[in-house]
Order: C-alpha cells, then sequence, then structure tokens
C-alpha cells in the first residue's frame, strides 16, 4: 500500500482566511497537536511576511520534532534566506518556494515573461537547496497555466534540486475531471518527474477543492496540502479531515494508507475553532455537530438494528465517544479525568484541578451534563491560564431603560479593580464597563452567539473579534449565562491583544 504524505498548511494558509488571528503560542499548541495527529508535515508559516510570524516558526521548529517543519518563501533571496533562518532547528526543515506561472499572473501582476520566470524559478529553488535536501515548489496558479508551460518550470526546478512539486489550483477553478487530467499530463510530459512527489494544494471556491484533492491521488500525486477544518483564505481549502477518512474509509478505491491517527481528528478540530474563532458548521462532514445525529425515523430504526445501516465510519473512528457523559456533582475526580482522557484531553495536575471545579460548578446549575459541555468548560479554563485581567464578577441590571452592568476585574498585580457603565444594552454596559477598567482602545467588529447543547440550561458559547491599531483579535467564551460567556469572550479578545502588544514591544525594545 502506497503512502500518502498529509501536509497541514492550518497555520499559514488557514491562518490567511479572513478574520483569523494567532498569536506565536496558540501556533506552537495547534503545532503540537497536528504532530500528535500525525500530520507529515506542518507547514508553520510564512516568515518573511513579518517578524512574528518568522518567531512563530521558529519556535515551532524548535519545539515540535515529530513533523516535518516547513516554511513558506518568495522565489526571492531574502524570502529564502529568512525561511531557512525561521526552521534550521527543525529535526526536518523545508523549505517552499512559491512563484506565479499562469499568463493571467505573469501580465497582470508580476508583469514578467515566461523566459523570466522560469530562470527565476530554478536559481531560486537551487538557493534553497543550498540550505537543505527537502525542497517544495509551488506554481502558483497551475490550475489556469498553459500546460506545456508548467511541465517546463516543473522539470526546471526538479532538475535545481525540488523534491516535492506541488500543484495548486489557487483560485479554485479546476473540475475533478479537468484536475485529474493536469497531474496525468505532469507524470506523461515531465521527463524527471519520478525524483520528485506529486502534490496538489486545492482551494474551495467552488466547493469541490476536497474532490479535486481525491481526484489528483488517484491519477498519481503523493502529497495532500489541507488544513483542519478548510480554514483558508476565501473560501477555504481542502479540509484534512474528509481528505484522510475518504481515504481510509473508501480503501478499494485508493489502497493509500497515512500516517494520521483519526482518533484525535475531533480533539484537533475544537482546538483550530477555538484559538481561531471560526465555528465549526453543524452539518460539516467529519466533525460537525449533526455528523453522527440521526433525526429521521427510519434512519433511527436502521441505526438501532444496525449502526453500518446509516453509518460509513462510527464517531470513535475520529476521537467522539460513542456513549453520552452520565455524570453529576456527585461525580469524582478520578471518573471526571478518565472521560477527559477519552474526549482526547491530557491535562496536568494545576490544570486538571481547575477543570474540576468548574465541572463541580457546572453540575449545581445543570442536571444533564454532555461531553461538548466538557469540552466547552475546559476550553474555558485554558483561556485563563495566561490572563492579564481576570474576571471575578459581573453584575448586570436591564431592561427598557439605562441598562447597567458593574465589573470587578483582578489586575495583573493581583489588584482588584471595579467600574459599572450603562449601555444601550446588557452587553453594551458589559463591554463599557470593561473598557475603562482596561484602557486600551478598540473596537468591537462581530459578535455571535451559539448554544452548545439544546435546553433552557444550555452553555452558551459567545464569539467576537475586536480590532485595535488595525489588527483583529478574537475572543471566546462560555457559560450558562450569555452575559457572563459575553465578559469572558470580551476579556479573552483583550488579553490577546494585551499580550500581543506586549511581545511587539519587547521584539521592538530588544
Amino acid at each position: 500500500m502506497d503512502r500518502l504524505v498529509i501536509f497541514d498548511t492550518t497555520l499559514r494558509d488557514g491562518e490567511q482566511a479572513a478574520g483569523a488571528a494567532l498569536n506565536a503560542q496558540e501556533k506552537l499548541e495547534i503545532a503540537r497537536q497536528l504532530a500528535k495527529l500525525g500530520v507529515d508535515v506542518i507547514e508553520a508559516g510564512f516568515p518573511i511576511a513579518s517578524q512574528g510570524d518568522f518567531e512563530a516558526v521558529r519556535l515551532i521548529a524548535q519545539q515540535v520534532r515529530e513533523s516535518s517543519i516547513c516554511a513558506l518563501s518568495h522565489a526571492t533571496p531574502p524570502a529564502i534566506d529568512r525561511a531557512w533562518e525561521s526552521v534550521k532547528d527543525a529535526a526536518h526543515p523545508r523549505i517552499h518556494v512559491f512563484l506565479s506561472t499562469s499568463d493571467i499572473h505573469l501580465e497582470h501582476q508580476l508583469r514578467k515573461t515566461r523566459e523570466q520566470v522560469l530562470n527565476t524559478a530554478g536559481e531560486m529553488v537551487a538557493r534553497a537547496r543550498g540550505y537543505c535536501s527537502d525542497i517544495e515548489f509551488s506554481p502558483m496558479d497551475a490550475s489556469r497555466t498553459d500546460p506545456a508551460f508548467l511541465h517546463q518550470v516543473i522539470e526546471r526546478v526538479i532538475g535545481a534540486g525540488a523534491t516535492t512539486v506541488n500543484i495548486p489550483d489557487t483560485v479554485g477553478y479546476a473540475i475533478p475531471d479537468e484536475w485529474g487530467s493536469v497531474i496525468e499530463g505532469i507524470i506523461r510530459n515531465v521527463p524527471n518527474i519520478r525524483q520528485a512527489i506529486i502534490s496538489v494544494h486545492c482551494h474551495n471556491d467552488l466547493g469541490l477543492a476536497v474532490a479535486n484533492s481525491l481526484e489528483a491521488v488517484r491519477r498519481g500525486a503523493r502529497q495532500v496540502e489541507c488544513t483542519i477544518n478548510g480554514i483558508g483564505e476565501r473560501a477555504g481549502n481542502a479540509a484534512l479531515e474528509e481528505i484522510v477518512m475518504a481515504i481510509k474509509t473508501r480503501p478499494n478505491r485508493f489502497d493509500l494508507a497515512t500516517g494520521v491517527d483519526t482518533t484525535q481528528i475531533y480533539r484537533t478540530s475544537r482546538l483550530v475553532s477555538e484559538l481561531i474563532g471560526f465555528t465549526v458548521q453543524r452539518n460539516k462532514a467529519i466533525v460537525g455537530a449533526n455528523a453522527f445525529r440521526h433525526q429521521s425515523g427510519i434512519h433511527q430504526d436502521g441505526l438501532l438494528k444496525s449502526a453500518i445501516t446509516y453509518e460509513i465510519m462510527n464517531p470513535q473512528s475520529v476521537g467522539i465517544p460513542s456513549s453520552t457523559l452520565d455524570m453529576g456533582k456527585l461525580s469524582g475526580r478520578h471518573a471526571f479525568n478518565e472521560r477527559l482522557k477519552e474526549l482526547g484531553y491530557s491535562l496536568n495536575e494545576e490544570e486538571l484541578s481547575r477543570a474540576f471545579r468548574a465541572f463541580k460548578d457546572l453540575a449545581d446549575k445543570k442536571k444533564h451534563i454532555t461531553d461538548k459541555d466538557i469540552a466547552s468548560l475546559v476550553a474555558q479554563e485554558m483561556r485563563t491560564l495566561s490572563e492579564t485581567y481576570h474576571l471575578e464578577c459581573l453584575h448586570v441590571s436591564c431592561g427598557d431603560h439605562n441598562p447597567t452592568a458593574t465589573v470587578q476585574l483582578r489586575g495583573p498585580d493581583g489588584q482588584i479593580v471595579a467600574d459599572a457603565a450603562i449601555g444601550t444594552g446588557p452587553v453594551d454596559a458589559v463591554y463599557k464597563a470593561i473598557n475603562r477598567l482596561v484602557g486600551v482602545p478598540n473596537r468591537l467588529t462581530e459578535f455571535s452567539v451559539e448554544s452548545v447543547t439544546e435546553g433552557i440550561d444550555a452553555i452558551g458559547e459567545v464569539l467576537i473579534r475586536i480590532e485595535s491599531d488595525g489588527v483583529t483579535y478574537t475572543g471566546r467564551g462560555a457559560a450558562t449565562d450569555i452575559l457572563v460567556a459575553s465578559a469572558r469572550a470580551y476579556m479573552n479578545a483583550l488579553n490577546r491583544m494585551l499580550a500581543t502588544k506586549k511581545e511587539a514591544g519587547r521584539r521592538q525594545g530588544g
């Protein structure tokens, strides 16, 4: 059975999604989980783009040893040099060089001739190969590139030392059958193609990223570039979880293996959603809330008789326990910890103590506690571990006139500070009171609320985005009281903003 290389670009292309923002420590946390998931290559960022991105890539390269760590680079000497500086400490470093090849990009963006592009591609790959042996090249906008020129470029970069040639459908233009023909054309017409692995990177503008990726694999590609939950530029990328589970579920069609531990898929999906601030749609394949729910009576009847009647995979295969959590206020710490392990969490003693206290508080308010409740409260506790300001107390009075909020925060020196404010509504009053205490100008750009489970006592999760100095920061908060959840989400965003500004100040001072 052949091996399919899984190249995850959540931390690079995924973070380019409008509204997404991660700091270095959050990127490191996701990278560690991706390594635990078993991805072969982690594209950690675009080092030339900013000092922050450079340092995040370098941090990941130094601390994540299981997977290859890749840095993206323009086809220019400074970008390639910077990429190498960021990954040189990795156990398995890779430099990924890209350059547009379609006539559309050459005319309107690069303003270069084909000959210039051909020469630049070869020269820059050779430069990268001088640093390390694992070099990837992408002819950007390959799906709209003249096939004969595409073959020329690929032959040139392989000759210069590229070990992987990634064929991107940059604008999501391709249709599966024609995309498969592109891959077959490369295999037939590039004389030295056997010296490199063929990869694909498909965007989802027409909703075909996964279909195109799988067709390319069927026609000979042996690396797929993808992201967790399919996040990325515009409509996103091919979703890693869908690619991997399609390969696993249909071995008769692909006869391929991956190194992915599929039981880590759900945990990874939740972590990325939590940190990057994008809610997973309920009907999302594999990881959506409805992916393993059955409402139709006919479906339920068949499922009770034999799961295979309406489930082509079981929830445990992607890390979702099949049973529901039957725990309450009398449940013990050991049982709680065992359930956390089943859900994919590995907490140290301090984290476990915090999570268990939160569980007990929740059990006093909610009779039936589900796995989703547990995942939500653990995420909430993790958000509070590195806070500059912590929400201590909140009291809100609202009605037809003058909604008022009183807020108490614990500051960085441990001192308790308090203030009150009147707003146009209760949430507005809460945020005004918090802003008075924190004193950092920002603008709320997005606010949304989602119920974790059904019922009047459900946990509510609030997602917000704020903007300061042109940078967007995401915050999430959860509680059975939606106003408390709103305050926690705002505090989460503010704390992320303060941490980022502090780190930026440290870099400038250094």
